[in-house]
């Protein structure tokens, strides 16, 4: 009887050294704590003068919502020849950013404004740094600005009612035979530029960045958009192109597009003189 009683003490006292032995190791091993994934920094937002009708103000409105770098817009309408806003920006120009890193405080020229916060944001998806990719954007943005824009603006600005620029024949005192001779030359030479971007520039890609958007994609097909004041027949490829492009950037594309389109549909409601 004695043997048996002895082996439920000692299974007890097995039990309860256990446990000790369990509590010394569980003070022991140290606590390990599993951190949460720190989310990444936001970008600061861009403090942006713009007008909603104006395809270079579209460009840079595409660009920072495209960026993530949630723009502050301000409207300027009205106010770009104010003596704030001229003794910011002697040019008078929109968009306009401002940024405390640039050296007057404030960057007009829409590619200009795209280059510096690509650069300044690392953002090569659409600004890319290898030198030869690089310069493919930047010559496809200064012909467009240099060539194409100057024959859309010819061709679009008196039907938009924006005033010309100095030197045009619309902006003179010519005949308005001679004006109206004038914007349908403008809107004849379109298309050798055009082709140009859809044959070079792109030569078979999607866009002009290969199969993601650029800032030379954003600027073109901001470009494109105010054809649609004198209807222009857009090829076919322009307008797989640009319905490509507002289906890659989404509501970013899409929103800013809105305005420039609502104010081109109001206008043409209009009756003509």
């Amino acid at each position: 009887m004695a043997k048996s009683a002895k082996k439920p003490a000692a299974k007890a006292a097995a039990k309860a050294a256990a446990k000790t032995a369990a509590k010394v190791t569980a003070k022991a091993a140290p606590k390990v704590t599993v951190k949460a994934k720190a989310k990444p920094a936001k970008k600061p937002a861009v403090k942006l003068s713009m007008l909603r009708p104006s395809v270079n103000n579209m460009t840079v409105r595409v660009f920072a919502r495209a960026a993530g770098l949630d723009p502050a817009e301000t409207d300027a309408w009205g106010h770009t020849r104010s003596p704030e806003f001229l003794a910011r920006n002697p040019a008078h120009l929109t968009p306009m950013i401002e940024d405390k890193g640039l050296p007057r405080g404030v960057l007009w020229e829409s590619c200009a404004i795209m280059q510096y916060l690509a650069n300044k944001h690392g953002l090569e998806k659409f600004y890319p740094k290898a030198p030869a990719k690089r310069a493919m954007i930047d010559s496809a943005m200064f012909y467009l600005v240099g060539t194409l824009y100057p024959y859309v603006a010819r061709a679009t600005y008196p039907a938009l009612g924006f005033p010309q620029y100095a030197g045009e024949v619309g902006h003179s005192d010519a005949h308005p035979d001679k004006k109206s001779e004038a914007q349908k030359a403008a809107m004849a030479a379109i298309a050798e530029p055009l082709e140009v971007f859809h044959s070079f520039f792109r030569n078979g890609k999607p866009f002009i960045g290969g199969n993601n958007p650029s800032i030379a994609d954003i600027r073109l097909g901001a470009t494109l958009e105010f054809l649609a004041v004198v209807d222009y027949a857009l090829p076919k490829w322009a307008k797989e192109y640009m319905a490509a492009l507002e289906k890659k950037l989404g509501k970013a594309y899409a929103e800013p597009a809105g305005d420039v389109r609502g104010y081109i549909a109001h206008v043409k409601s209009q009756p003509r003189a």
